[in-house]
């Protein structure tokens, strides 16, 4: 089993560092492995997101709403 380190958990909600997505909020419904999927708020649609990248560097996240 994979070990969660990264503190990402279900619920939350994280905004994309990355300026070209301007501003884009995902909420993290479940974790599978080594990867969260999340709700892309206001899209309608899922995405997979590796959880080394729950991090605020210019490729990541940084978390909005949740502990």
């Amino acid at each position: 089993m994979f070990d969660h380190t990264w503190g990402v958990k279900v619920g939350q909600v994280w905004q994309d560092v990355d300026d070209r997505m301007n501003g884009r909020r995902i909420k993290v419904v479940r974790l599978e492995g080594r990867y969260a999927i999340c709700d892309v708020v206001g899209a309608g649609r899922q995405t997979k997101i590796r959880l080394d990248r729950f991090k605020p560097t210019s490729t990541g996240y940084r978390l909005v709403e949740g502990e």
